[in-house]
């Protein structure tokens, strides 16, 4: 009875997983079709192989993610800060361990069927637009930004876009794009700027004119 009562809990098992599988491949279709439609291709066998390459590198993103979770990595520190490793970190190395042929599909089945303005903005849906975000935000920030300077940080930008589409989460991705932020500010600082000092006035004059706009309504 009891062997009977496991192999049954055993197949409930694996038919919810296999479930919860289907649904989850489905959702990455979805999601690919919404992301190739937005493209208005215009062109019926192009769409869908493109939407075929989406959606398989969605899933193997995944899939590497759930085979490989941060627990697998042992708990030890940053070699660089000295700091502990936190759980995301411990998630970034165990998910860049991904084999790079993932990434290859991804990019080789894209750039056969669209522009280099179409493939960057598949890019950009994997990673919520945050390339011209960020930028935005450095303008604000650099007011008298140079063409020479925007161009580097849009550079690195888009090396942070095409790294983060391999990684499961926002979380993820938002702390590739912090590793080429850095490497901005180090880039500003190196060419006679000093991030810390402008980003500072930059918070100053937000306050200032938030301020300002209460008072306005009292």
């Amino acid at each position: 009875m009891m062997k009977k009562l496991f192999l049954f809990t055993i197949l409930a098992l694996a038919i919810t997983f296999a479930k919860a599988q289907t649904q989850a491949d489905e959702q990455n279709l979805q999601k690919a079709a919404e992301w190739v439609a937005s493209l208005n291709l215009g062109d019926a066998a192009k769409e869908t192989r493109v939407k075929t390459v989406i959606a398989e590198h969605l899933t193997a993103v995944r899939n590497w993610h759930n085979a490989h979770p941060a627990a697998t990595v042992p708990a030890g520190i940053n070699p660089v800060t000295g700091t502990k490793l936190s759980d995301l970190d411990r998630e970034i190395i165990a998910d860049s361990a991904m084999p790079n042929s993932v990434h290859t599909a991804l990019m080789d089945g894209l750039k056969k069927d669209l522009t280099t303005e179409q493939l960057e903005a598949v890019l950009d849906k994997y990673t919520i637009g945050k390339v011209q975000f960020t930028i935005n935000g450095y303008k604000s920030i650099v007011p008298d930004l140079t063409e020479k300077e925007e161009a580097t940080i849009l550079g690195f930008m888009k090396q942070a876009r095409e790294q983060a589409v391999d990684y499961k989460n926002m979380k993820q991705i938002s702390a590739i794009f912090e590793i080429y932020k850095t490497k901005s500010e180090q880039y500003l600082n190196n060419n006679g700027r000093n991030w810390r000092t402008m980003y500072s006035d930059y918070t100053k004059k937000i306050k200032a004119e938030k301020a300002a706009k209460e008072k306005a309504k009292q």
